[in-house]
């Protein structure tokens, strides 16, 4: 098979579909990897490391798009992309189609076949290629709501940990998932008061015997979301309804309410956002202000350590990735079942529930789908 790695065209986004490492591993399978002119150069994997490696440079994402029959990404593929993908390519990525109608009717005219990333499962129903960058968000949130909190940046000049004598900033995370449970590692670690609201008396239930009396664990009602929402000088947005678009649970009303230059980091965003109030950025303008509270809703952010991030999601996407090269996407996707819950789009059909669900769109069962290649090829 021919695997194609494109340069990524998305504001400040510096992470490529594979590692010169992972291209050796394909080249051992017997695939051909083309690589586009400078795809890694910006964290250090340079176009003599691909070679190196076993893999062709091309000079542009034209000519790697019409020759490869695999395309491996990390985010969505942008209007101009989707334009160049064919009927019968596949396509291994990031989508996020729920909260992005456009990506996904130019993906349905593609003809292509594309499964996402964030949908692909494990045997214990995790979701494994979303979780290291759902850790690396997780992380990250906290560090950049810290940085937006500084005066200069439009915050309320209040640092997180405090210092003796003067109190710590009060840290709140709605979500006790992936994300959240690494956003609350590392605001306990700067010595912040943190609450976690969640749903799931269970996963409270484990998060306070990791954390013990560190963290304060409250389950989420409207009231308690209302009550500490306001009294927070940071919040943390890290919910997540798998493919679908994610809930709107903290309102206009509740951003009016908080403290003047509190601080909502919305890593929910790719979903379409957790905030009322909430808007996609970019890294190149992160913020912006709404009733006096700054919003950190950067779509990519962990494009901003773009290099730990590369590394992170190649080590979860080899093996999966490796299987579709080596048996073809079809066979990969019939004897694993969790490839085919990654399935999004395939020949013009929207395969995935939760995104027909929330677009109001047709939806195609992946077998049924699957299985209309099958009929037309014994026809």
């Amino acid at each position: 098979m021919i695997v194609g790695i494109p340069k990524e065209i998305k504001n400040h986004e510096y992470r490529v579909g594979l590692t010169p490492g992972n291209v050796a591993e394909f080249i051992q399978h017997g695939h051909t990897v083309l690589v586009e002119n400078n795809a890694g150069d910006a964290i250090g994997f340079t176009n003599e490391d691909y070679i190196t490696a076993g893999a062709k440079i091309v000079s542009a994402a034209e000519e790697m798009f019409a020759k490869a029959d695999m395309i491996i990404k990390v985010k969505e593929p942008q209007p101009n992309e989707c334009k160049m993908l064919r009927k019968g390519q596949l396509l291994f990525t990031y989508l996020h189609l729920a909260p992005d109608p456009q990506q996904t009717r130019l993906l349905l005219e593609s003809g292509c076949t594309a499964i996402a990333y964030e949908m692909v499962t494990d045997k214990k129903g995790r979701l494994p290629l979303l979780t290291p960058m759902s850790e690396v968000a997780g992380r990250l949130s906290v560090q950049a709501g810290a940085h937006c909190l500084e005066k200069a940046q439009g915050g309320s000049g209040v640092l997180l940990g405090g210092v003796p004598g003067v109190k710590s900033a009060k840290v709140v995370v709605i979500g006790g998932g992936v994300v959240g449970l690494n956003a609350i590692r590392m605001a306990i670690g700067m010595e912040a008061h943190v609450t976690v609201l969640d749903k799931s008396l269970d996963r409270l239930r484990e998060l306070d015997d990791y954390f013990g009396p560190k963290l304060n664990c409250i389950y989420a009602t409207k009231d308690n979301l209302e009550k500490y929402v306001q009294e927070a000088d940071l919040v943390i947005g890290a919910v997540l309804v798998p493919g679908a678009a994610a809930p709107k649970l903290v309102t206009k009303e509740m951003i009016k309410a908080m403290k003047k230059g509190s601080v909502v980091v919305d890593v929910a965003i790719d979903q379409g956002g957790c905030f009322e109030t909430s808007k996609p950025t970019t890294h190149q303008n992160p913020t912006y202000v709404v009733d006096g509270v700054v919003h950190y809703c950067v779509a990519n952010m962990p494009g901003a350590v773009a290099r730990t991030s590369t590394v992170a999601l190649n080590n979860a996407t080899l093996p999966f990735a490796l299987e579709l090269a080596d048996k073809g996407y079809h066979q990969a996707i019939h004897d694993n079942v969790h490839l085919e819950h990654g399935l999004s789009v395939h020949r013009g059909m929207l395969t995935s529930l939760p995104v027909a669900d929330a677009l109001n769109m047709t939806y195609v069962a992946p077998k049924e789908a699957l299985a209309m290649r099958d009929q037309a090829i014994s026809a």
